[in-house]
């Protein structure tokens, strides 16, 4: 039995993590601002809620003493609201400076006392868009860090976390696509198509990184048990599709016409800087994942939408 620390517990990927690990009889820490939200999600039983506000040091920090293992979920979402100056400052601190406190937390922590490892969530986002002729290279952890705002926040966020290799911890970076299950990302999809109103966002012919939860999930759970998860690790399907092939799927999965287009300038006016993450992408290959012989419950497109949608 595992004592698992988590941030970002009562989110979509969260939830679902301390679900398979007390499944499997592990204790988790929630680190949380709201432990009354987690007492109320999860219960008593085997699920310690820890108040914690985790872009400033705190008492939160001594409790990662005594954790088998990290994992560092929580951020601002993404696409919560337009970017502002604000907004992107956000963005940033809950993912970069979090991980800079958690680090220095497991520093501090005595040796005995330290976790084994740190899982810290980060993105696709960490490379560069694909070149505007949507180049066909697959993109494995090798790749260089691009230069958008994102691709710099995923830089940061995972040096903060590779900090704590310093103090004898195992760090694995998961850089995650989109996360398809019930609600999340796919809900949101699927509204218009729900309204015969469904197609695909700009030319359809851009990448689109994709993984389904239940495959996260299980890669986490891995990734903490399995010393060779180290460093960087792409969390996405095998499977390479372009965002076209996302809009006419889930068309055919629910029965419904996909052919209204959302034109890149409409999407730009909607929600801005944002529309250039969802216009441009890159084809990203789990080679970490593929060399561990790690096996994928939904590799496929298709089954993983009926999946979440059924």
């Amino acid at each position: 039995m595992k004592t698992v620390g988590i941030t970002g517990a009562t989110g979509f990927v969260g939830s679902a993590l301390v679900a398979a690990l007390r499944a499997r009889g592990d204790q988790v820490r929630a680190f949380t601002r709201s432990a009354g939200q987690a007492r109320e999600l999860f219960g008593a039983d085997g699920v310690e809620p820890v108040e914690a506000y985790l872009e400033a040091a705190g008492a939160w920090q001594a409790r990662i003493a005594g954790c088998d293992a990290v994992v560092h979920l929580a951020g601002e979402p993404i696409a919560g609201r337009r970017w502002d100056a604000r907004q992107k400052q956000i963005v940033r601190d809950s993912r970069v400076e979090a991980a800079r406190y958690i680090a220095e937390a497991i520093a501090a922590a005595p040796k005995g006392q330290r976790p084994a490892v740190l899982v810290t969530a980060s993105g696709v986002d960490y490379y560069e868009f694909a070149d505007p002729t949507f180049d066909d290279d697959e993109i494995d952890e090798a790749q260089g860090a691009g230069d958008t705002f994102l691709a710099r926040v995923c830089r940061d966020w995972e040096e903060e976390a590779r900090s704590a290799a310093a103090a004898g911890v195992r760090v694995v970076c998961m850089r995650t696509g989109v996360v398809l299950g019930p609600g999340g990302a796919l809900g949101r999809m699927s509204g218009p198509f729900r309204f015969f109103v469904g197609g695909r966002l700009g030319s359809g012919q851009q990448w689109f990184s994709w993984i389904h939860r239940d495959d996260v999930v299980a890669a986490y759970l891995a990734a903490i048990d399995d010393p060779r998860y180290s460093g960087a690790v792409n969390l996405v399907a095998p499977e390479a599709v372009r965002a076209g092939d996302v809009a006419r799927t889930l068309g055919d999965v629910m029965h419904r016409p996909a052919w209204l287009p959302v034109p890149g300038f409409a999407l730009k006016a909607a929600v801005g800087e944002v529309a250039d993450y969802l216009l441009h992408g890159r084809r990203v290959v789990p080679r970490a994942l593929q060399r561990f012989g790690f096996s994928f419950r939904h590799p496929r497109l298709a089954e993983a939408i009926q999946s979440s949608l059924s």
